[in-house]
């Protein structure tokens, strides 16, 4: 028999790592908590968590995707261009997320559809999307944007509300439908064992090509929650995303060999890895040692993965 501390363990250790790094910084950085930089933590890793929940459902898929960042940058753009056209902002977003969806459902179709490994896949999506970007923007930001763009027009606290209030609807609705909706059973049950899940009768490459798709859609809702906290869009924005979201799901439990995880893993994941950078700012700490820790932190969660695990041993003989 497994209990919840065995079930979750990774979830535990990485609650445990975080409740360490709060009370170290609340000994030695008690500025850290104060409430402004607290709410520049909640903004900046809204939208983390937003990808990150897409990446979760590729994860548990048994699949991986690392062109989350070319995905990202082009759905900024299309942000810009769109909302400049006099789009009203829920149209823009609608508009950008139906963009991401559309770039994963490339990805889902060649791995799902033609069996072609994902990393593979993804790695030449990756470099022909932020390729093509390039070609087609010339490198020129997207500027001269409508006011009603930044912070949805809802003013810098009104706009910083709801990226964070979105991002936790998007948490909840996932988080929910993995376990209650038989959708959500269905990737677990494909990335755990395709071939099982054929049997009862679950199509494993469906529930790939979805996966991709999703995480596209989130992308791009990502991308949307991101792009409005400037006045312009950076074409060369989502450099580096694919590492700090997949590790962020890594490290939160979710296996990388598929059909094991949760999301709640996936947010203490998030927040820890968003936490570790300004951590280090304010305990005076030189800024490239930010990766070594996250890296750090990556070796260690996986190599959880290689421990036996916990059992109970059976009670003596009398």
């Amino acid at each position: 028999m497994t209990g919840p501390v065995t079930r979750y363990r990774r979830e535990l250790g990485v609650a445990g790592a975080l409740v360490v790094l709060l009370a170290l910084l609340a000994v030695m950085a008690p500025a850290f908590f104060r409430a402004a930089n607290l709410r520049d933590l909640l903004v900046a890793n809204a939208p983390v968590l937003v990808a990150a929940v897409g990446m979760t459902l590729v994860i548990l898929a048994r699949q991986i995707d690392i062109s989350i960042g070319s995905q990202f940058a082009i759905c900024g753009v299309a942000a810009g261009l769109l909302a400049k056209t006099g789009l009203p902002m829920p149209l823009v977003t609608a508009g950008v997320v139906a963009t991401g969806a559309a770039l994963g459902a490339i990805n889902g179709a060649l791995v799902a559809g033609l069996g072609l490994p994902a990393i593979v896949v993804t790695l030449a999506t990756m470099v022909v999307l932020r390729e093509g970007l390039r070609w087609r923007t010339e490198g020129v930001w997207i500027e001269d944007l409508p006011e009603r763009f930044q912070w949805f027009g809802l003013g810098q606290a009104g706009g910083r509300a709801a990226i964070v209030v979105a991002a936790v609807v998007v948490f909840a609705a996932f988080a929910w439908g993995l376990r209650r909706l038989s959708a959500g059973r269905a990737v677990y049950a494909a990335g755990s064992d395709p071939e099982a899940a054929r049997l009862v009768g679950i199509h494993p490459r469906r529930v790939v090509f979805a996966a991709f798709v999703f995480m596209g859609g989130l992308t791009g809702l990502a991308a949307v929650l991101t792009a409005i906290q400037f006045i312009d869009v950076q074409t060369s924005a989502g450099a580096g995303l694919e590492m700090k979201v997949i590790a962020a799901v890594v490290v939160g439990g979710v296996a990388i060999s598929g059909g094991r995880g949760t999301l709640v893993g996936t947010l203490l994941g998030v927040t820890l890895l968003g936490t570790i950078g300004p951590a280090l700012t304010f305990l005076g700490t030189q800024a490239y040692w930010e990766r070594a820790l996250q890296g750090a932190v990556i070796l260690l969660a996986v190599s959880t993965d290689a421990l036996p695990p916990l059992t109970r041993r059976p009670p003596a003989a009398a």
